[in-house]
């Protein structure tokens, strides 16, 4: 008969409780408050802006991302589509910053109220064995212990002191300090939070708007005026601050290389309607303040003064068109619009237009003419004319700085050949046909400026400057604890004392020994055990 045994059925691991959507949500907004995930999105947040830096933005320089487009013509819709062109108002980064700071706040504010029950609480007590710490010392005093105690606490200035009784008549100490250590680090978070919320009260309230003034011309603080404008998520054009800027004049200066030196613009401004004008000069990084809102100098180029007549001599256009630059050298492109040049056929109205090209400093290069310098050195325009429908009272909107060529017939000349030209300013191009003339009278520069309001800067530099703070006080403070116990041992004290330190130990050991020299150096202390 074989013996068997009794073994009771395996008891089977109980299985983890199902979690529910709150302990989803509760194990989700641990992880994306860690340390570890701000730190991986921080990462994120300065890898997604790499592309706002080495691409052109629309609300920094709406110009530049119109040569992007010419010089990369398949390239640039893509990068269109995914907000290159607009990185900091693309919804990816705006879904990196806003996690971003929800893990910082969510990280940051615990940490804040712990610091401050911490403050409050007394040093913890010495630890039964102190001769087991890192580094610790013993000596005989004839003092008694509350003596010896008292007059450590009297030296330890800078310290947090707690004294506490001990069985047996003895008695310990327990002192601190570096707390602001901890401080300075919750202060660098925290001004990095507020940092964060000081850029996107900017993004969200405040605007920068690109706007193009010719020498001599001026421009009001309001939406109309501006050739194009990034607005913040809630602006309100009520509240664009109502002042009026006029350029007086635009100067530029050129290395011989043609590399720029120097330009600066010579404005007046009034604060508000009524108020008298005032002067400034207008340079790189240094922008003209009006009212928390501040005028940038970004750009330059030429505007060209044409007048173009009619069949019967009279003026149908008399004025200055900006040539927008393509290159260094200011080869400019631009065009005029003539909107009633003559009556045609039944009485219905012509209009004309024209497609220039402005070469400052003109040479003959290999592919035609060119510009050889920035300065107009040997200014010139060439011009190619067209009729037809501009399209201009259709009440459909157009670029002022592209003409549309579609459904325009170019003015030909008795040959048969395009009737194009390149005039020297106070030159005439008479249009062949009896449709009219264009006076290439001359030309003067123009300014481009960049208004920028920012409701949150001031709270930004604000947070730069504790974030500053921060940093040097987490990395100056060094956090100390120190431990005396004092107990009789016959007619004399013992004393015991140890240290530790909560962060750059190996330096350590040095300043234990000097704090405790100093509290030793007293007639009644003996010798060290």
């Amino acid at each position: 008969m074989t013996d068997t045994t009794y073994a009771p059925p395996t008891q089977q691991p109980a299985l983890p409780p199902s979690r529910g959507p709150l302990g989803l949500a509760i194990s989700g907004w641990r992880q994306l408050t860690s340390m570890r995930t701000a730190l991986i999105l921080l990462f994120l947040l300065a890898l997604a802006a790499v592309p706002g830096s080495l691409l052109p933005q629309r609300g920094l320089n709406a110009g530049k991302v119109i040569e992007f487009y010419r010089d990369h013509p398949r390239l640039a819709p893509i990068l269109d589509r995914v907000s290159a062109f607009d990185v900091f108002g693309a919804p990816w980064f705006a879904a990196i910053y806003l996690a971003l700071f929800l893990s910082l706040a969510g990280c940051v504010l615990p940490r804040m109220w712990r610091q401050t029950s911490a403050l409050r609480a007394r040093p913890p007590a010495a630890p039964r064995h102190l001769s087991r710490l890192p580094v610790a010392m013993s000596w005989h005093t004839d003092e008694e212990p509350a003596e010896v105690l008292a007059a450590a606490r009297g030296r330890l200035r800078g310290w947090r002191v707690d004294v506490r009784s001990e069985p047996g008549g003895g008695a310990s100490l327990a002192a601190e300090r570096g707390y602001f250590r901890e401080v300075g680090n919750l202060l660098f978070h925290f001004s990095l939070l507020v940092l964060l919320a000081g850029v996107a009260l900017g993004g969200l309230f405040g605007y920068k708007g690109n706007v193009l003034v010719k020498q001599g011309d001026a421009f009001s603080n309001t939406l109309a005026y501006y050739d194009s404008i990034s607005p913040g998520r809630l602006f309100s054009a009520g509240r664009l601050a109502p002042f009026t800027v006029i350029l007086e004049r635009f100067r530029a200066t050129y290395q011989p290389s043609g590399e720029p030196a120097t330009f600066a613009a010579d404005v007046r401004f009034a604060g508000h309607p009524g108020a008298a004008l005032r002067s400034y000069h207008l340079r790189v990084n240094h922008p003209l303040n009006i009212d928390a809102t501040k005028l940038y100098l970004i750009g330059h180029g030429y505007a060209m003064h044409f007048v173009v007549r009619g069949p019967d001599g009279r003026v149908a256009y008399d004025g200055a068109q900006p040539f927008l630059p393509r290159d260094a050298s200011f080869a400019s492109d631009g065009v005029v619009k003539v909107p009633d040049i003559a009556p045609g056929p039944g009485g219905t109205p012509r209009q004309l237009g024209f497609s220039g090209f402005f070469t400052p400093t003109t040479v003959m290069g290999p592919n035609g003419l060119e510009s050889g310098f920035p300065a107009a050195r040997n200014p010139a325009v060439t011009l190619l004319a067209w009729r037809g429908d501009l399209g201009l009272d259709n009440g459909r909107p157009q670029s002022v700085y592209a003409l549309q060529t579609e459904g325009l017939r170019r003015v030909l000349d008795a040959r048969g050949r395009p009737a194009t030209a390149t005039l020297r300013p106070g030159q005439t191009l008479a249009l062949p046909g009896g449709v009219g003339s264009i006076t290439f009278a001359g030309f003067s520069e123009f300014a481009t400026f960049q208004v920028t309001h920012d409701p949150g800067s001031r709270l930004a530099l604000a947070a730069a400057v504790l974030l500053l703070i921060g940093l040097v006080v987490s990395l100056r403070v060094r956090r100390r604890r120190l431990w005396l116990r004092a107990r009789p041992d016959g007619r004399r004290t013992v004393v015991e004392a140890a240290g530790l330190s909560r962060n750059d130990s190996g330096s350590f050991d040095e300043d234990f020994r000097a704090i405790i020299t100093r509290l030793r150096s007293r007639p009644a202390a003996l010798e060290e055990d």
